[in-house]
């Protein structure tokens, strides 16, 4: 009987959202593959130093959420937003078979930014399609759930790359041309799959970033993405982790299963979490993650041992889980419909410009004073964001919307 009401909530959630899931799945996958290579081929085969990698992790994450404020306008300007994500879906695949052939570190920055381009346009109108086909009372579990398939490829990816890199002597350019496939597979379901429902027109047509419009989102859309903001400070890029990983001597073909943890993790964790956001304080399930980021920072920057590297890894898989839904939910419930697509991509700017100053603060890091120095500065930078939630609790802290 205590598993009625999950069954329930699970079967009212839309088709679209299911297939949303999986289109996610199957990119993530595709980048998945590459991402959880990509320190590795820059550092041993680009001879690429920390710092850099560092540099260019953050111009990369930075990219996605400029563009996602114009395509999410766009997609509220227009009244569609499904074949925005589609052509956004085709960039990130078309990316793929640049980092196979790069020669050189300008080729792999290049295609970063290209893949990030194709991550910016799709974002902010796939969220704001979630947020259109789910009623309020269902959309904490709806994000988590996509969030959940998307995560899914997360883990699948790394744990083909290792499958590769066993099967083909760590050969990463195969590995990369075998990324391309289930990028195409992402973009078909996308295309085919997906049925937007019919968007009411305006009365009047304008340019939603105007001021007027950043006015009518009001202050307790500004306020989360405010928290949004400086939670992403606490939270540098990724690719610290597989750097991490490498140092505890883990073999390299089997280095990314430290991001298959994080992503088992994060997938099992991220529809429960969305689930609760739609009952519980939001404040307290924020404060929550940071607790348990703080937690897998302060076990990365002490461990050196491959399975204390792990368990910090697994850490920042359930604070994502409880996190990501949650940020994507209050976005939703605070902004107003017509403007769905141009709030996500504003709160996914502001999040981009400090995940790029906080990954370059990381590699700088890293270079000069090593790497638990890195940890600790994260951990650090959860204290303050806890602090401030605190003090200044998030808008319908007292309930889910």
């Amino acid at each position: 009987m205590q598993n009625e009401p999950q069954i329930t909530v699970a079967r009212q959630i839309p088709r679209s959202v299911w297939i949303l899931g999986c289109v996610s799945l199957f990119m993530d996958i595709s980048s998945e593959i590459i991402h959880s290579l990509l320190p590795m081929f820059l550092l041993a085969t680009l001879g690429v130093s920390a710092g850099t990698i560092g540099l260019i992790e953050g111009i990369a994450e930075a990219t996605a959420p400029i563009v996602k404020v114009f395509s999410g306008a766009l997609s509220d300007y227009l009244g569609n937003r499904k074949w925005l994500a589609v052509a956004g879906y085709s960039l990130g695949a078309m990316s793929k078979p640049l980092f196979a052939v790069a020669p050189a570190v300008w080729v792999v920055v290049a295609a970063r930014i290209i893949d990030r381009i194709g991550k910016g346009i799709r974002g902010a109108p796939r969220d704001a399609l979630v947020a259109d086909v789910t009623p309020q009372h269902l959309r904490g579990a709806a994000f988590g759930l996509r969030q959940a398939l998307d995560t899914v490829g997360a883990f699948l990816g790394p744990l083909l790359a290792v499958l590769i890199m066993l099967v083909w002597a760590d050969n990463f350019r195969l590995a990369f041309w075998l990324a391309v496939i289930p990028g195409v597979l992402a973009v078909g379901l996308l295309a085919f799959g997906v049925r937007e429902p019919v968007h009411e027109p305006l009365a009047t047509k304008s340019n939603p970033v105007r001021l007027e419009s950043l006015r009518d989102l009001g202050s307790d859309y500004w306020w989360v993405a405010g928290i949004g903001a400086v939670f992403a400070l606490a939270r540098f890029s990724e690719a610290f982790l597989v750097l991490r990983a490498m140092k505890s001597g883990i073999p390299i073909a089997l280095v990314p299963l430290v991001m298959v943890v994080m992503n088992i993790v994060y997938a099992l964790s991220a529809y429960p979490f969305g689930k609760l956001a739609d009952t519980m304080s939001h404040t307290r399930l924020l404060v929550a993650a940071l607790i348990v980021l703080i937690g897998g920072d302060l076990v990365l920057a002490n461990g050196t041992h491959w399975s204390v590297v792990v368990a910090g890894v697994a850490l920042w898989g359930l604070h994502m889980g409880m996190s990501q839904g949650l940020l994507a939910t209050m976005v939703a419930h605070t902004a107003p419909a017509h403007l769905r697509g141009t709030a996500f991509g504003l709160f996914n700017l502001l999040g981009g410009i400090v995940t790029l100053v906080s990954s370059v603060i990381a590699g700088q890091l890293w270079e000069r004073l090593g790497a638990a120095t890195t940890f600790y500065a994260g951990a650090a930078f959860s204290v303050v964001t806890v602090v401030l939630l605190v003090l200044h609790p998030t808008p319908a802290a007292g309930q889910a919307g």
